[in-house]
């Protein structure tokens, strides 16, 4: 198996990085957590144009036909540069609902970045994200029916970039296999984490380095160097798991699920240990809202329960390993 990327995967995060980095996505995040949609919305336009949109739509429907390896690779720098919006639903989970039902006009439209989608599908996700701002919204039942619907009440995240609705149900649009869409949504989640505690280790040593105590950058301090060591072990750790994730979902492995949800736990601990190291490091600034690390610590805190709990999934680890005895 091939843990690093392809040449064609490096650029693609490169792109995406140059992009990103000049687009003043921790202004676009305030915005977007204050109902000021107009900054993402264009930057979303902007990533479209990059084919982010596109990589889990068929080619039938003027989609990349990509793999779940490259919806890591997009997913990882979305986390690391803190971007709002439903990109799991938008991108990794509803394309592959929407091909079952053959709703090909909001497939392509989809592809083009021309419309956000999103959903609830309780338990797992029990409120759609940005369901006001979606062109698209729907729900999924008990019974694995996938149905349109219409923002209900809003409820409150720890992120407030991560506006939650509930979903009043509508017009049927079919019966769906849910299984790999939830993996592919728990997967995406899964890279975001990962890109986010990157960007939290990354902003921690950049820090450590400028503060000084002593007449020396703290960074220098035996202590503060092992706090950020273990982040960065947990991190690389947890990178390959993500992608053997990955890797089985494409191949359709029997034991994929199991895989998924040792990704989900595995970025989880290692971005939250980074949130908490960051914290740590930075002290009482790190807690205030004007900073932009709390971006990406709320974000975290947020993530880790989104998508299947921390508990759930390593209920499901256990399960699946029993199963196999």
């Amino acid at each position: 198996m091939r843990f690093g990327q392809t040449s064609e995967q490096s650029a693609f995060a490169a792109a995406l990085d140059d992009l990103l980095s000049s687009s003043e996505v921790s202004a676009v995040s305030r915005d977007w957590a204050r109902g000021e949609t107009g900054p993402g919305l264009d930057l979303w336009r902007h990533l479209a144009e990059l084919g982010v949109t596109a990589l889990l739509v068929p080619d039938a429907y003027d989609g990349l036909g990509a793999s779940p390896v490259d919806l890591t690779v997009a997913f990882n720098r979305l986390g690391y540069h803190g971007v709002p919006g439903p990109w799991v639903e938008t991108v990794a989970v509803l394309p592959e609902l929407l091909t079952q039902v053959d709703e090909g006009k909001a497939l392509t439209a989809i592809a083009s970045g021309e419309v956000l989608a999103t959903l609830a599908a309780p338990p797992r996700v029990p409120r759609a994200l940005d369901a006001d701002v979606a062109d698209h919204v729907f729900t999924l039942d008990a019974d694995a029916m996938l149905q349109r619907g219409d923002p209900g009440s809003r409820r409150q995240s720890v992120d407030p970039t991560r506006r939650l609705f509930e979903v009043l149900p509508g017009d049927t649009a079919g019966i769906v296999d849910v299984g790999r869409a939830l993996e592919l949504g728990t997967l995406a989640c899964s890279a975001q984490l990962l890109g986010a505690g990157g960007r939290l280790l990354a902003d921690t040593v950049t820090y450590a380095n400028q503060r000084e105590q002593f007449g020396k950058p703290i960074g220098a301090q035996q202590a503060v160097k092992h706090l950020l060591a273990d982040v960065r072990v947990a991190l690389d750790f947890a990178a390959p798991l993500v992608h053997n994730a990955a890797v089985e979902l494409d191949a359709e492995a029997p034991t994929a699920a199991r895989s998924v949800s040792a990704a989900k736990v595995a970025a989880g601990d290692a971005a939250y240990l980074a949130s908490r190291t960051a914290l740590q490091v930075h002290g009482a600034i790190g807690y205030t809202r004007e900073f932009d690390l709390s971006l990406w610590i709320l974000k975290v805190r947020a993530l880790v329960g989104a998508w299947g709990t921390p508990a759930e999934h390593r209920a499901r680890i256990l399960e699946s390993l029993l199963e196999g005895r």
